[in-house]
C-alpha cells in the first residue's frame, strides 16, 4: 500500500534508516522524509502504518526540544507489557542516543498517540533491575532491539510513558 508521497514503508526502509543513523553523518533528510510519511500515514489510518509493517506497533511521541522548545513528533515502535507502554532509545544501536531521548529527559511532559488515543504522559527513564527485566521483554517482543544493543557499548535507555 502506498501513502503520502507514494511511499510504501517496508522492512528494507527501516534497515536503510538504521544504516543511515549508524553512519558517521547520522540521520539525514531520508530519515526526516520517512518520519513525515509515517506520521501522515499513522494519522490517516487510525494509528496503523500501512504496508509491509502494518502489524507492527507504532506510536507518535510529541515532545519539546530541550534547547529550542519547539514541538517535535517522532514515530516510534513500542511495546505494551504489564499494562505499561515502553519505548526504546536505540537509534539502531548507534553510539549515542537519539535527539528525542535528550529532549524527553530535559522535558518529560509528552503527548502520546497510540491505539486510537491521544493523551498527555510523562516520560520516565527506567533504570537498574527494572530496566533490565523490561528491556529483555522488549527484546523478546521486538527482536531487533536485542541486535541494536549488541551493536553498541552504551546501555540503551528504556522509557515508560506514564499517562498523566
Amino acid at each position: 500500500m502506498r501513502y503520502k508521497g507514494g511511499m510504501t514503508l517496508t522492512q528494507a526502509d527501516l534497515d536503510k534508516l538504521t544504516a543511515e543513523v549508524l553512519s558517521p553523518t547520522g540521520p539525514s533528510e531520508t530519515t526526516k522524509t520517512v518520519n513525515a510519511a509515517v506520521i501522515a500515514a499513522f494519522r490517516a489510518n487510525n494509528g496503523k502504518v500501512p504496508g509491509e509493517l502494518e502489524g507492527a506497533r507504532f506510536l507518535l511521541l510529541t515532545h519539546r526540544g530541550a534547547k529550542s522548545g519547539k514541538e517535535r513528533t517522532t514515530p516510534l515502535a513500542y511495546v505494551r507489557t504489564e499494562g505499561r507502554i515502553l519505548i526504546v532509545a536505540s537509534m539502531g544501536g548507534a553510539p549515542t542516543s537519539p535527539a528525542w531521548f535528550h529532549n524527553i529527559v530535559a522535558k518529560p511532559d509528552v503527548i502520546v498517540e497510540a491505539d486510537g488515543e491521544r493523551y498527555p504522559a510523562s516520560a520516565v527513564v527506567l533504570e537498574g533491575e527494572e530496566r533490565n527485566r523490561l528491556f529483555a521483554v522488549c527484546c523478546r517482543k521486538v527482536p531487533p532491539f536485542a541486535t541494536y544493543q549488541q551493536r553498541t557499548e552504551r546501555v540503551i535507555p528504556l522509557i515508560e510513558l506514564v499517562r498523566s
